[in-house]
């Protein structure tokens, strides 16, 4: 975990429409404009996850997974439009929706872990925005994929 990260919970919250329990991004590390981001998340043994999912055998569900790849992805637009002065509305800014989902899980994500979360946008097309994701934990790949953002109102 970096020392400083570029942008803490309370600039997440800015961008983001989620709030706890349902935030599955703590900071981001890492932002090239438009472009990539790094964020993480801290899997705490208490989140409310883990107490269902699976007893005696804990692991953050892929869903969540694929939910906060989804939130980073944002995260990255909402950031980058904010930095450019784009978004139009600050009471409301723009929102995003996951329209589309393709994941690959290799290992489970565990209590006590980082989840090291990458998104890379390679396309867009009109309110469509097209990501390479990839999640981690330590150096061990979680989950891998794409995701598709349309951008709501």
């Amino acid at each position: 975990m970096p020392d400083h990260p570029l942008y803490d919970i309370s600039a997440i919250e800015e961008v983001l429409p989620h709030r706890r329990p349902f935030l599955f991004v703590d900071r981001v590390t890492k932002l090239e404009m438009g472009k990539k981001i790094i964020a993480e998340k801290d899997l705490s043994p208490d989140s409310f996850f883990f107490a269902g999912h699976f007893p005696g055998r804990p692991i953050m569900p892929g869903v969540l997974v694929s939910e906060a790849l989804a939130q980073t992805s944002g995260l990255l637009l909402g950031l980058t439009w904010k930095e450019r002065g784009q978004s139009t509305n600050q009471e409301r800014p723009k929102s995003f929706f996951l329209a589309n989902v393709t994941m690959k899980f290799s290992a489970p994500a565990k209590p006590g872990e980082t989840l090291r979360l990458k998104a890379s946008l390679k396309k867009e097309y009109g309110r469509l925005f097209f990501f390479e994701v990839a999640a981690y934990a330590l150096e061990r790949q979680i989950a891998k994929g794409t995701l598709t953002l349309v951008e709501g109102e």
